[in-house]
């Protein structure tokens, strides 16, 4: 706990808190990373699914994966930085520790997804195999659940 009390009683933690601008700049920027995220994931999972077959695999996911990389990546950081001001309240709070979990979840369902084999095939033009299927379903199930929990801490914050 002493950990979480010093990331809030950090400088930036307490300039972000203080600020009438640099808060609402954060998670305005928080909220556009996500946007990435489930944009791309989602047309992506939606493919992988079935949905615009026009669209090949190999032409939709390389960008697509591109895209959702760089909002996670802004994600964690703007993630980061909004935790900080209220470190030990959100690590209390049961809808934080869910979005955690779920974004630990769809970050090992990718990486599961790229060490299939079926998701090289699919890549070079192949049939979409089952369990890549599957991989989409609980893909979109994740991430959007990540997003309900993330707006869920609110609502239960002390």
């Amino acid at each position: 706990m002493e950990f979480l009390q010093a990331l809030s009683d950090w400088q930036v933690a307490a300039a972000i808190r203080q600020s009438p601008v640099l808060y609402p700049l954060v998670n305005a920027a928080h909220i556009l990373s996500l946007g990435l995220v489930i944009g791309a994931i989602a047309t992506l999972d939606l493919r992988l699914l079935g949905l615009f077959r026009t669209a090949s695999v190999a032409e939709l996911a390389p960008p697509l994966w591109r895209v959702a990389a760089v909002g996670v990546l802004f994600a964690v950081m703007t993630g980061f930085l909004l935790f900080s001001v209220r470190a030990p309240s959100y690590a209390a709070n049961p809808a934080f520790i869910l979005k955690l979990a779920l974004v630990g979840i769809g970050l090992l369902n990718a990486v599961a997804v790229h060490a299939n084999p079926h998701w090289r095939r699919a890549l070079n033009g192949g049939a979409v195999h089952g369990s890549i299927r599957v991989s989409a379903a609980l893909s979109l199930l994740t991430w959007t659940g990540a997003i309900f929990a993330g707006r869920w801490i609110g609502f239960l914050q002390d």
